[in-house]
Formats: C-alpha cells, structure tokens, sequence
C-alpha cells in the first residue's frame, strides 16, 4: 500500500470512531445526570419536583433555624420572596450559615413537601473587609510592632 492510502484509511476510522464517540454521547441518558437549579417558587409549581435531585437557592428565613445537635441535623426555611420551602440537613452546616444569608442546597424534594439535603453552600462576597476601628494600613501596622 502507498502512503497516501494509508493516510486515507486512517483518517476514515478516526472519523468514524469520533463518530461513534460523539453518537454515544448524544444518544446515552446524560440527562438523568443534570443537576437542575431552582428557586422555592419554580421548586414548587413543578409537578414532577418530587425525588429528584435539584440546587434549591434562597435566603434562609429569620427564625426559622432549627439545630438538633444530638441528631445532627438543622432545618430551616428557605425563600426567594415569593415562596417558601422547609429544609432538613443531616450534618453540620457551614461556619457562616445564619439567618438571613443566601444559600444553596443540593437534594430532593419529598412527599412530606420538606426538601431534605446534605450539602449546604453559603453564598458570601469575594470581598475582605476589615473590622470596623482596626487599622488596616501594613505600614502603620508593623511600625506599631517594633514599638513593642
């Protein structure tokens, strides 16, 4: 066989098992693997909401946190102020849950109408800022150090 006709057998396999690959991925089930994100109120006009794994993000509501240190869990009320949804969490949340804060929880929505997780994610700006009455400048900050 010529060289050019092995370039050509080549590239028509590659081609077709890119093909193959590409009509594996199209044709599978991926779609039973999606994690959908919504809010209390599209969380509940949904028909088919029930046992199905989902991001629900909100506000926690204001007195609405429950802890239960012996069974490690907490619930708590979730809303995007339209709508409300309670929550349950098997294990501790994050160190900067409260009231208030904007979060996101991953689980499912049961029949008991409590959307029941285990993965809490807080919300939180990327910005730092300091205390109020500190001193933040470095200079002044490590002259006071060498005083001491």
């Amino acid at each position: 066989m010529n060289e050019a006709v092995k370039r050509r057998i080549f590239a028509l396999v590659a081609l077709a098992v890119a093909a193959g690959a590409l009509g594996t991925i199209a044709f599978s089930d991926m779609g039973e693997d999606l994690v959908y994100y919504w809010s209390p109120t599209e969380l509940l006009a949904r028909d088919d909401a029930m046992n199905h794994t989902v991001r629900l993000g909100g506000q926690v509501e204001p007195g609405t946190i429950d802890w239960d240190k012996e069974a490690q869990t907490v619930s708590f009320s979730i809303s995007d102020g339209s709508a409300s949804v309670p929550v349950s969490c098997k294990g501790n949340p994050p160190q900067m849950f409260r009231e208030g804060i904007g979060v996101v929880v991953e689980g499912e929505l049961q029949p008991d109408g409590v959307f029941h997780t285990e993965k809490i994610m807080v919300k939180h700006s990327n910005e730092y800022k300091a205390p109020e009455g500190t001193e933040t400048d470095p200079r002044k900050l490590y002259s006071t150090l060498d005083q001491g």
